[in-house]
Formats: structure tokens, C-alpha cells, sequence
């Protein structure tokens, strides 16, 4: 599995607005083919920065079959109006199961 890491900038004061958004954002990349889990994490010292963590099978899975999609418009349509600048993306492969002790 491929974990794609992105950080995302939000424009001060629509922090509440953006987090809306990605209610109804995260409905549509769950139906992309090889999407597997989506997570975001909001900055505790810069709380206009997001996490956005999304387990993919494959970077292609990410990058031409969702990027490539009607989804990706529509995910960009709901919550790219918010961004403060373009996101910062990686990719990362999965080495095991996350360890929870």
C-alpha cells in the first residue's frame, strides 16, 4: 500500500469552512478505485495547516486513476477553494501494519 502524504494550507479564517467541505469531499475520493482510508489531521502550532493521509494501492491509483476522474474535479471543487497555495504531495509505501503496543 502507498500513503499519500499531503499538506495542505488553508486560508486563515475558513478553517471551520474547509473542515465542512472535507465532510462531503471525503464521501467522493472513497469511491475512487483504489482508495483504501482518508485522514486529516489539523496543525496544533499552525492550525490553518491540514494532513491530509490517504492509503492508495498504488501511486497510479492516486495520480491517473483518481487525478485523472470526474471525482478529482469534483474533490477539488469542494474543498480547493479554501487553499492558501497549491498542496505539498508525497507519496510513501506502507512497510507493515501500524503498531498500536
Amino acid at each position: 500500500m502507498i500513503v499519500e502524504h499531503a499538506e495542505l494550507a488553508v486560508q486563515a479564517g475558513r478553517e471551520e469552512e474547509f473542515e465542512a467541505a472535507f465532510q462531503e469531499a471525503r464521501k467522493v475520493i472513497s469511491q475512487a478505485g483504489g482508495f483504501h482510508w482518508v485522514e486529516l489531521l489539523r496543525g496544533v502550532e499552525r492550525p490553518g495547516v491540514y494532513l491530509l493521509l490517504v492509503g492508495w494501492d498504488s501511486v497510479e491509483a492516486h495520480n491517473v486513476g483518481f487525478r485523472e476522474s470526474e471525482r478529482f474535479l469534483r474533490w477539488r471543487e469542494l474543498i480547493g477553494p479554501f487553499f492558501a497555495s497549491p498542496p505539498d504531495v508525497e507519496h510513501f509505501d506502507a512497510l507493515g501494519t501500524r503498531f498500536t503496543g
